[in-house]
């Protein structure tokens, strides 16, 4: 938004998605990962067990390979990094993730700590995640240039992009981002 401080003290919808949507952080549900593989990981079957009825029924999930885990590091470190970031939840997605992030200056007590917008924290989220899979062995891996947000401004909307969130790898064949390998 325009002349918006994003560095304030808020709740925000973020989405960054993979350059060119490609899917390379893992497999949602019970079938084979066709993403991009890191050489050294170990892709045999006993990996990806036949779920039962049951299990497929009670909730897909999104099985993260080992350049999803490494998004996922970054994610906990952004908010290790930076006192004053709170992640509410995140999902990591093949292509793409979705995380509340919430920026609040009250946490610190010093006053001479410079509180980074939302911009800068997202970037230094994407250079230090992007350097790890580089190191991993996925020397092409981009981000999307940019990223999504929006500011969460009251409880209902909070509680609908966190069921949203949650309910991400069920609804992935229906997602805009979803990609055929």
């Amino acid at each position: 938004m325009k002349g918006f401080d994003y560095s304030s003290n808020n709740i925000y919808f973020v989405t960054i998605c993979v350059q060119n949507r490609k899917c390379c952080f893992g497999y949602v549900g019970t079938g084979r990962d066709l993403s991009v593989q890191d050489s050294n990981e170990n892709h045999s079957n006993e990996n990806h067990p036949k779920e039962n009825r049951e299990e497929v029924l009670s909730g897909i999930k999104m099985n993260l390979n080992s350049y999803g885990k490494i998004v996922e590091e970054q994610i906990i470190w952004l908010q290790e990094q930076y006192l004053y970031v709170d992640i509410h939840n995140y999902i990591i997605m093949p292509n793409h993730l979705h995380l509340i992030l919430e920026i609040d200056s009250l946490i610190i007590k010093d006053n001479s700590v410079k509180i980074k917008s939302l911009s800068s924290l997202i970037g230094a989220f994407k250079t230090t995640s992007s350097k790890f899979i580089h190191k991993k062995g996925f020397g092409n891996f981009a981000w999307q240039r940019s990223f999504h947000d929006h500011i969460i401004r009251n409880t209902n909307a909070y509680d609908n992009i966190y069921t949203y969130i949650n309910l991400n790898p069920q609804k992935w064949h229906q997602d805009c981002f979803f990609e055929k390998n």
